[in-house]
């Protein structure tokens, strides 16, 4: 090999080696994958239904913006039916290195999550409630993401009475919507 040549090659390596450092991991990955619309099947304590939800970054790409729409008609366990919306942020908590999703329904309530690091995997997420507003503290709430593909993910809200297990209280199972 000419020297020219190695001390070209040695340049190029220095460079991506540069590069790569410098390069940061993309905190949004997790979640990346929810942006676009959503259709899908509910079923749970309120019955069966459709749901509809939306992600889209918003403020500078600072943070992920979800709007939900579950629809329940009259049935057997809800006689009267009912049309429940939600809106939902997700940040990126810098201090603490963790996804956060703040969920605000429209009973009033507002339920902060974070994102269990250790009890999620590629294709799992669990976000786990830290706090509620205008709901009993002493109750803890779990949000968990099957992703199924890129298309497809099926998500479990689940509510924990104090000092018993988690129950599943809804079970969202939702397709991208071209």
């Amino acid at each position: 090999m000419k020297p020219r040549t190695s001390v070209l090659l040695i340049v190029l390596a220095a460079i991506a080696t540069i590069q790569a450092a410098d390069e940061k991991p993309d905190p949004w990955q997790p979640v990346r994958f929810l942006v676009g619309r959503w259709h899908g099947t509910t079923s749970g304590q309120p019955g069966t239904g459709t749901v509809e939800r939306t992600y889209e970054f918003i403020l500078h790409d600072h943070f992920i913006e979800e709007h939900n729409t579950s629809t329940y008609p009259p049935q057997e366990k809800n006689k009267t039916g009912e049309v429940h919306h939600h809106l939902g942020i997700i940040s990126y908590d810098q201090q603490h290195k963790t996804l956060m999703m703040r969920q605000f329904h429209e009973e009033s309530f507002v339920n902060l999550y974070a994102l269990n690091q250790a009890a999620s995997k590629p294709k799992l997420l669990v976000f786990e409630s830290e706090h509620f507003e205008n709901f009993d503290n002493s109750w803890k709430g779990k949000e968990t993401y099957e992703i199924i593909s890129g298309d497809e993910f099926i998500e479990t809200f689940e509510l924990a009475p104090p000092g018993k297990p988690f129950e599943i209280y809804s079970r969202n199972h939702f397709k991208r919507t071209p």
